[in-house]
């Protein structure tokens, strides 16, 4: 079982709704999908091939190899079938491994009970082969193997990420409700902004946006920030393997001369821990932050590929709502007014609140936060035949 070179099926997982954005940057790594599915991409590939996909993407959560696929009817036939792979040819018998699990079947009330068969099937193959036993546990330190099991069809894999893809890595200080890196990264590629034209950030938060635009407009990637993998505790690992990769990973770095980056929050904390988390992404001296009420945001007047971006808060109470009634109202205000020529995105899990914006999307994008259903609302923001002047950054960014 040469998994490192010998062809298989590749799942990349990723949150719901994030694979039209996952698919294009499998595409731009030169992969082909064979299936894009809702919370993933399907193609064909070896665990080399997962080394180079865990450090590029920005929008996955796990890279999967196939190892197995088989029909399953209850615990037993699960174990019966999993002790005849050869595990010793892809976990180390003096090593360390665990196991996670999707399990959806009647025989099985928790995943706990699927992934102790797992290990079962796994340590007594390991025993009977090699008169050793690996050692094994929940933390993802080690080889990580997955199962996925619904109705009576299941498929073992071995998850080449470990710990996941979804955190790139540099969000030291998270502050309020931040949003994933991941969706982040998904929400920014799925607007139209050109990662050259200026990109504008009211109301920043902890800073996941901007920093986002500012990975992704010079082209650094997760794997810049991550040094561990779960592939590197597959047998036959070389680290070299690694080393290749990793060392592409600077050297594909680019500079955009003039890129202007802005954000902004009312509230100094957040700004402040914005910086610390664009500092540890290696993207501070690329992004300007302001302390200011939104509508004081410096908007650059070059509007030709620029996008301004908002992810306000979405109310959870009766009396958050009415006081986010007139944010919102503000926020289209300022679209309207301040943001001529622009296109404007405002990301949020309330539609309701979105109607005070008072102006038309232009598109609905689908997304999730964690289980609250949301949409990237697009407003094309028309520049007339009067520009309105607007504020330069200052030549220090």
């Amino acid at each position: 079982m040469q998994v490192f070179t010998t062809p298989n099926k590749i799942i990349i997982t990723c949150h719901k709704w994030l694979a039209p954005a996952l698919s294009k940057e499998v595409v731009a790594l030169g992969f082909t999908p064979d299936r894009v599915f809702q919370t993933g991409v399907e193609l064909t590939g070896t665990v080399q091939d997962c080394i180079k996909l865990n450090l590029n993407l920005r929008c996955a959560s796990q890279v999967m190899y196939s190892l197995k696929s088989f029909i399953c009817n209850d615990p037993n036939e699960l174990y019966n079938n999993l002790v005849k792979i050869a595990w010793e040819k892809v976990i180390d018998p003096k090593g360390y491994f665990s196991v996670t699990s999707n399990v959806f079947h009647p025989t099985i009330s928790t995943n706990l009970f699927a992934n102790l068969r797992v290990k079962d099937a796994i340590v007594d193959r390991m025993r009977e082969v090699t008169h050793q036993r690996p050692s094994t546990g929940s933390d993802l330190l080690g080889t990580v193997v997955y199962l996925f099991w619904k109705n009576d069809e299941a498929e073992v894999f071995l998850d080449t990420s470990g710990e996941t893809l979804a955190k790139h890595g540099y969000r030291k200080l998270p502050g309020t409700a931040p949003m994933l890196e991941a969706l982040a990264a998904a929400t920014i590629l799925s607007t139209k902004w050109d990662k050259k034209g200026a990109f504008v950030n009211p109301m920043c938060g902890s800073g996941t946006l901007a920093i986002e635009a500012a990975l992704i407009a010079t082209n650094r990637v997760p794997g810049l920030l991550r040094t561990q993998y779960a592939f590197m505790h597959i047998l036959g690992y070389k680290k070299e393997m690694y080393e290749v990769e990793n060392a592409k990973l600077k050297e594909q770095i680019i500079k955009i001369p003039g890129l202007q980056i802005i954000a902004s929050d009312i509230s100094k904390r957040a700004t402040e821990t914005a910086k610390t988390n664009a500092t540890m992404a290696g993207v501070d001296h690329l992004i300007y932050f302001q302390d200011c009420d939104f509508e004081q945001t410096i908007v650059p007047s070059n509007f030709d590929g620029a996008v301004v971006m908002f992810n306000p808060e979405y109310g959870e109470r009766l009396g958050e709502e009415l006081e986010l009634e007139a944010t919102y109202a503000r926020m289209g205000d300022f679209l309207k007014n301040s943001c001529k020529g622009y296109t404007g995105y405002i990301f949020t899990g309330n539609l309701e609140l979105a109607k005070k914006v008072r102006l038309k999307p232009s598109r609905r994008i689908e997304f999730y936060n964690a289980t609250i259903d949301c949409r990237l609302l697009e407003y094309e923001l028309y520049a007339g035949t009067k520009r309105v002047e607007k504020k330069e950054v200052p030549e220090s960014v």
